[in-house]
């Protein structure tokens, strides 16, 4: 055998011993890519109460692995709190190796689990082209949205386009089995008193029926929703989107319950308590009542600017409209010197008793406004606190007592 002949089998090794170092989820071919979509399981803090998810490509001959994810921000971005309280708020797509992103995962303890994508060459090709396309710096950044443009939306468009709407089509046709706020409900229960700052400021937005398409803005919704999805063969049938589930790493933190909790009834007994204690100390104990009047006045008044400035001053449309503004009012400080005369036995003024006819016209259209059919915002467990704390400040604001 000449000497060339020989050397041709050991180039030959050579070449496939190195080819896998030159190849690259960058430059494969659509054929050796595989798509697969990483779910992880909520965290402790409260940003990650909500979960996240990847896209992942690997290239089934390197085995180079990358996970593409929307959820990047950055608290040192120049005036971040700022634009985060007006409601703009920029987040970034960014990549990294899968194995170094799951890692940080399985060492605080979130679940992590793989869902193996059937699409073809063409959409597989396509959909790496698109990332690539979007991490370049003129395109990495988006303004977020917590329920319409976030990590999760972003991940679930990009499939969605490479299956050529075949998602949407889906997902739009499904009713969904929450709202927004049910389900913001639910997973911030852990934190109880912001679940009930952030229901407070939920304006109607938050309770509009949704279908699968649009409850697919959170990661366990998304992974649940595809399972059911069916997409071409190539052989004029049809197969799960969804070629195969692994979990890949259990989840060591507490779950987040299945339905979201019903705030009627402890939010109506506390509203009852506080009104039982306005009423009880009216005529015995007059400073402690002025206390407790002007605690809750100055809440009340607070909180009804705060609401009016979500709804006037900033981008998070989930808070616009909130008939919440009609219980917790900046009326309610026009009655703070009514509240602290009172403790001496003084009857409120003209205006002090105007002050208060319009703010209890305002509980009461809520309460009407909530009887209306049509009405979409559900509120009424606010309804159930403010309403009787409202009657009675009434009540022994107008019938002051003397020691």
């Amino acid at each position: 055998m000449p000497p060339l002949a020989k050397l041709l089998p050991l180039l030959a090794l050579l070449l496939l011993a190195i080819a896998p170092a030159h190849a690259s989820v960058a430059n494969a071919p659509g054929a050796n890519l595989e798509v697969s979509l990483v779910t992880y399981g909520p965290g402790d803090i409260y940003w990650e109460r909500f979960g996240h998810d990847a896209i992942e490509l690997r290239d089934s001959v390197s085995g180079e692995a990358v996970n593409f994810n929307y959820g990047v921000f950055d608290f040192n971005e120049k005036n971040f709190f700022l634009n985060f309280a007006r409601g703009r708020m920029h987040y970034l797509i960014d990549a990294e190796s899968t194995g170094a992103e799951e890692s940080w995962y399985v060492d605080v303890g979130r679940s992590i689990t793989r869902q193996r994508l059937a699409l073809t060459p063409e959409q597989a090709g396509a959909l790496r082209d698109f990332l690539f396309w979007n991490l370049r710096p003129e395109n990495a950044g988006y303004n977020y949205d917590y329920y319409v443009d976030n990590c999760t939306t972003r991940v679930r468009d990009a499939l969605d386009k490479a299956l050529g709407g075949i998602i949407r089509a889906r997902l739009a046709a499904q009713p969904g089995g929450m709202s927004y706020r049910q389900q913001t409900d639910r997973l911030m229960s852990a934190q109880p008193w912001l679940m009930l700052l952030i229901d407070l400021g939920l304006g109607p937005y938050a309770d509009q029926p949704m279908n699968a398409w649009s409850e697919s803005f959170l990661p366990y919704e998304l992974q649940a929703n595809l399972r059911g999805i069916r997409v071409p063969d190539g052989h004029g049938g049809t197969q799960p989107l969804v070629r195969n589930e692994q979990l890949l790493s259990p989840n060591r933190l507490p779950v987040p319950p299945a339905q979201a909790p019903d705030l009627r009834l402890p939010l109506g007994m506390v509203g009852l308590a506080f009104a039982v204690a306005l009423a009880a100390t009216a005529r015995r104990a007059l400073r402690l009542h002025a206390l407790l009047a002007m605690l809750y006045l100055l809440v009340a008044g607070l909180v009804g600017l705060l609401l009016l400035a979500l709804w006037t001053l900033t981008s998070h449309h989930a808070a616009w409209y909130n008939a919440n503004l009609l219980l917790f009012s900046p009326l309610a400080f026009l009655l703070l010197r009514a509240a602290w005369r009172a403790r001496r036995g003084v009857a409120p003024s003209r205006f002090a008793n105007t002050a208060l006819v319009l703010q209890l016209a305002a509980v009461l259209f809520a309460a009407l406004l909530h009887l209306l059919p049509g009405t979409v915002q559900q509120n009424q467990p606010w309804l159930l606190f403010a309403l009787p704390v409202w009657l009675a400040l009434a009540w022994s604001l107008r019938q002051p007592a003397s020691n």
